[in-house]
C-alpha cells in the first residue's frame, strides 16, 4: 500500500469527495462542501515529495517538476479512483484527488429530470453541461454516455484530462482518450474525432477558442456533441461561448450556436437541510425556434423568459428548481438565497440572525424555524400569492 493511500481511505471511509494536500498545512478532506483537517501535523516537504512522487510515476514527476501542474487518473483499489491534480504553491508541493465512484450512478439516482434523456435520443448538434467545479458535471455527463450505450448502438469518442470514469462496451463502442496522453491537446483530439467513424463526442473541457470552435463545426456536421463549461446557468453558457470569439466573429459564432445548440443542462449543488450530503439541482434549456432567434439576436436576457415559459417542454429555470426544494424543506433558506440567482425571491425566508445577507423583513418567525412543518407550509403559501 502506497503511504499516500492511508490518507485517501480516510476520504472513502468518511464519505468524503476530496483530499487537500498543502505543504506547509494538515492534511483536509472534503465532505458534503466543507474542508476540515484530519489530522494536527502539517505536511513536510520530504513527506509531500514522498507520497506525491510515489503514485504518479516518474515521467509524470519529471513533467510536474518541469511544469509546476500535473493531471492524472490514479486507481487505489478496484473500488477507489481519483482524479489527481498536482500544484506547486507558496509553501511548496500540494494537491487535490478528487474520488471518482467507480460504478457509474443512473441520471435517476442522481436524481437528474427525465427530460434530460431527450438529449441522447439525438443524432446531432451541441449538447452543453455546465456549472462550478465540484458541481459534479463529470458525473452527470458520465450517466448520460451510461444511458447511451446501454440503448443505442454508437461509436462514442471522449476526449477528457483526465479519464474519470472508465466506461465497458455495452450496446455501444466507447473509446476513451485521454490528454496529454493519447493525444497532444483537445483540439488535436476534437480534429482526429471528425476521422474515426464517431457518432458522439465528449469534450471534457471547453476552455479555449479553437476548442469551442471545433466542437460547434463539428455538431454544425452531424455529430453530436457533449461539451462541459464553467458557467451557472444557460445565459451565462451562451454568452460564454460567443464571447470566447474575436468581436469580429462573434456574429458568425452567434450563428453557428444558434443552429446546433440542442440543450444546456447547468448544475449546482446545494447542501441538504438534515446535512446528509449534498443534491443536484438544474437548469434545463432545450432550443427550439424560439431560442434559436435569441442566440442570433444576441438578446441572451430574454433566455429565462423562454425557460420559464418551456416548463411544459421540459424546460425548468434554475431559482424555480431551488425554490422546489425550498418548499419540501430540503434545503435551508441560507443555502437557497446563497446559490440562488433572483437573492430578492429568497431574501424572505432568511432568519433575522442572517439579515446582512438580505432584507430580513419578512424573516421567518423563531417558532416557525423550530418546526420545519410549518415552515415549508408557509413557503409553498408565498409562492401561491
Amino acid at each position: 500500500m502506497a503511504y499516500l493511500d492511508q490518507l485517501l481511505s480516510i476520504v472513502v471511509k468518511h464519505g468524503g469527495s476530496d483530499l487537500h494536500i498543502g505543504e506547509g498545512q494538515p492534511p483536509k478532506i472534503r465532505k458534503h462542501g466543507d474542508v476540515m483537517p484530519i489530522r494536527g501535523e502539517p505536511v513536510t516537504r520530504e513527506e509531500a515529495s514522498s507520497m506525491l512522487s510515489e503514485v504518479c510515476g516518474e515521467r509524470n514527476w519529471e513533467l510536474f517538476e518541469d511544469r509546476g501542474d500535473l493531471d492524472f487518473a490514479y486507481e487505489m483499489d478496484a473500488a477507489s479512483r481519483f482524479r489527481c491534480n498536482y500544484l506547486k504553491q507558496t509553501n511548496g508541493y500540494g494537491a487535490v484527488f478528487r474520488l471518482i465512484p467507480t460504478k457509474i450512478a443512473t441520471l435517476e439516482q442522481l436524481g437528474i429530470p427525465p427530460v434530460v434523456k431527450e438529449f441522447a435520443h439525438l443524432r446531432g448538434g451541441l449538447v452543453l453541461v455546465t456549472g462550478p467545479t465540484g458541481s459534479g458535471k463529470s458525473t452527470t455527463l458520465a450517466a448520460l454516455i451510461d444511458y447511451i450505450n446501454e440503448n443505442f448502438s454508437r461509436h462514442i469518442v471522449t476526449i477528457e484530462e483526465p479519464i474519470e470514469f472508465v466506461h465497458t462496451n455495452k450496446r455501444s463502442v466507447i473509446t476513451q482518450r485521454e490528454v496529454p496522453n493519447d493525444s497532444v491537446s483537445f483540439p488535436v483530439a476534437l480534429k482526429a474525432a471528425l476521422r474515426e467513424d464517431s457518432d458522439i463526442v465528449l469534450v471534457g473541457e471547453m476552455r479555449d477558442l479553437e476548442t469551442i470552435s471545433l466542437a460547434l463545426t463539428a455538431a454544425e456536421t452531424g455529430l453530436l456533441v457533449f461539451g462541459t463549461l464553467h458557467t451557472n446557468n444557460a445565459r451565462k453558457t451562451v454568452d460564454r461561448m460567443v464571447d470566447v470569439f474575436p468581436a469580429a466573429r462573434q456574429a458568425q459564432a452567434r450563428a453557428m450556436l444558434a443552429n446546433s445548440l440542442r440543450g444546456v443542462l447547468a448544475q449546482l449543488l446545494l447542501k441538504k437541510a438534515d446535512g446528509s450530503g449534498r443534491v443536484a439541482v438544474n437548469e434545463i434549456l432545450i432550443a427550439n425556434a424560439a431560442v434559436s432567434a435569441i442566440i442570433r439576436e444576441g438578446a441572451t436576457q430574454k433566455l429565462q423568459d423562454v425557460i420559464v415559459s418551456g416548463k411544459s417542454q421540459g424546460m425548468q429555470f434554475m431559482d424555480d428548481a431551488i425554490w422546489n426544494f425550498l418548499q419540501e424543506g430540503a434545503v435551508t433558506p441560507h443555502e437557497a438565497f446563497m446559490k440562488a440567482i433572483d437573492k430578492n425571491r429568497f431574501k424572505p425566508f432568511l432568519p433575522p440572525e442572517e439579515e446582512h445577507l438580505g432584507d430580513a423583513a419578512g424573516a421567518v418567525p423563531d417558532d416557525e424555524k423550530r418546526a420545519p412543518g410549518n415552515f415549508v407550509k408557509r413557503v409553498a403559501a408565498k409562492g401561491r400569492r
